[in-house]
């Protein structure tokens, strides 16, 4: 009589031998004393996002931008990079632009958050997102909740007079320059590159030629 066949994937004799390996210098005793994972610290955060107050009981570990997505379901603000490099996550929290990505939720008890979906609705689209809808600045669309976010603040930061890397007198008022908005909203990447059509909108919002 043939032996029924026994197949085992090279996947599954790997996960098999080191399993056996790690139970193997572990004695019985030794075994029994191994702690539970510890449970998760929680803690309550309050933050007023897009003009609502909103009562939070999140995991100390829980970013900024998955409060945001996960907690609020305000998925207009992306997870690009996770690592704060492409700006797809950026909010404005007391004012100023930040990546919502590098910031962790807890940080910012009593804060005023504006996401995208804070600035206007598709009836009354805040005057940036109607720029870029005007000068085609959106293109696929993924980075554009950050870039909108960024591009306000921007304008915001020139008019209080914050100077850039590429300000060539940091007492002086920012001018509103094509150098200055690319300085300032270069951590911002849009892989379509619609980052001329970007600056159009912007100036256009500003009001003045860049």
């Amino acid at each position: 009589m043939d032996e029924p066949a026994f197949q085992l994937s090279r996947r599954e004799l790997l996960m098999t031998g080191a399993a056996s390996a790690t139970l193997g210098t572990l004695t019985p005793v030794e075994a029994q004393k191994v702690p539970p994972a510890d449970a998760p610290s929680v803690a309550r955060v309050s933050l007023q996002v897009n003009g609502k107050r909103h009562e939070l009981e999140v995991d100390t570990r829980t970013t900024l931008l998955d409060a945001l997505r996960e907690h609020l379901h305000l998925t207009g603000t992306k997870k690009g990079c996770d690592q704060g490099q492409c700006g797809a996550c950026t909010v404005i929290v007391d004012g100023r632009r930040i990546n919502s990505c590098l910031t962790l939720a807890v940080m910012h008890q009593g804060a005023v958050v504006t996401t995208i979906e804070g600035l206007g609705t598709p009836q009354q689209p805040h005057r940036m997102q109607a720029a870029f809808v005007k000068h085609d600045g959106y293109q696929c669309g993924y980075c554009t909740p950050g870039q909108i976010c960024s591009a306000v603040a921007v304008l915001d930061e020139i008019k209080a007079g914050v100077p850039s890397h590429v300000s060539a007198d940091l007492t002086a008022q920012p001018q509103l320059s094509a150098a200055e908005l690319r300085e300032r909203m270069s951590g911002n990447i849009c892989r379509c590159g619609a980052y001329s059509n970007i600056l159009d909108a912007i100036v256009e919002v500003a009001g003045r030629p860049a």
